[in-house]
């Protein structure tokens, strides 16, 4: 019996920054970490992927991908995908999927699909999916959590410090230690 050997893919969908609107108090992490739209279904990926695979590849690259490209996983909260493909022909996905530039539904917004893992088991793939959440999810409460101690700083009004520093706590670590100088003056 032969096993078929296949690639998981995770890929992430990042939205470029919006020039238009006026958001500096935004990290770019936030802004580019945006969730996809509801319109985006696995069918409509799965079209958009293939309709790109043909376009760059051609009958060959539909013909390799027919009945074995699969959505095992879709999340429009974190826009997070994972693909099943042959792991003969993974290359052309990820080439596929570099070249697209918007979600592909009608009037889809401009976007980048950065895969993030490729693997041979999926176990892997969602445990990088799962730390990259968790990461995210981090880093945006690290962000509140400073803005809102921004916030309340300024409210207070500043003093002004001084520092007080004492010359025995300063090291220069430069210099040449003492029993080298003295072994120069001998």
């Amino acid at each position: 019996m032969v096993r078929i050997k296949e690639r998981y893919l995770l890929v992430n969908i990042i939205y470029p920054p919006d020039t238009s609107t006026s958001a500096a108090d935004i990290p770019d992490f936030i802004s580019q970490h945006q969730p996809t739209v509801e319109r985006l279904t696995p069918q409509a990926l799965l079209k958009g992927i293939k309709a790109e695979v043909g376009l760059l590849f051609g009958d060959y690259g539909l013909g390799a991908f027919e009945g074995s490209l699969s959505v095992k996983y879709l999340s429009l909260a974190t826009s997070t995908f994972i693909l099943r493909c042959p792991r003969a022909h993974y290359q052309m996905l990820w080439s596929a999927l570099t070249c697209m530039d918007h979600i592909p539904v009608k009037d889809g917004r401009a976007c980048i699909f950065r895969v993030v893992r490729v693997s041979g088991t999926i176990r892997k793939v969602e445990e990088e999916a799962i730390r990259q959440a968790r990461q995210l999810i981090l880093a945006a409460k690290q962000h509140a959590d400073a803005a809102s101690r921004n916030t309340s700083l300024r409210l207070q009004p500043e003093e002004p410090t001084l520092n007080v520093v004492d010359v025995m706590d300063v090291v220069d670590q430069g210099s040449e230690s003492e029993n080298d100088m003295e072994k120069d003056d001998v």
